[in-house]
């Protein structure tokens, strides 16, 4: 049994299609949605967002929004996502670096409000591009 999944964006439609469950990063701490679900509206905050088909799996990383649960349909409507696959750790790793930097800089100019934001989006792509690593069996 499945239900109706939609990730969207802003900028695209991430994601359409029969899903079998659904983890999100709820306000009030994650959310797991199965088939005949209960209605919902929620916000969600930044973190990881995971569906599975069947026994593969899909891992996205959200940075807040809102998800809507109306009968067998789950509908994501996400400041920004990013597939977990299409992240580069190595890049994700020196963004970390540089938003630290920034920190450390000491200067007067910084908007220290979107230096700790840039900071904590950075390291969560790391921590969601590790953990998907770590899932991954070797050959």
């Amino acid at each position: 049994m499945s239900f109706w999944l939609e990730i969207i964006t802003g900028e695209q439609i991430l994601f359409q299609g029969e899903v079998d469950t659904v983890v999100a990063p709820a306000t009030d701490g994650e959310i797991g949605v199965l088939p005949h679900h209960a209605p919902v509206m929620t916000t969600l905050e930044p973190g990881e967002l995971h569906y599975r088909v069947g026994t593969e799996e899909a891992h996205y990383v959200v940075h807040g929004g809102f998800m809507e649960i109306r009968g067998d349909q789950v509908v994501v409507l996400a400041d920004a996502a990013e597939d977990a696959r299409e992240i580069d750790e190595a890049r994700a790793d020196e963004a970390v670096r540089r938003a630290e930097d920034r920190l450390n800089s000491h200067d007067t100019e910084l908007n220290l409000e979107r230096a700790l934001a840039s900071i904590r989006r950075a390291q969560l792509r790391v921590r969601v591009v590790r953990r998907r690593v770590r899932r991954i069996p070797s050959a």
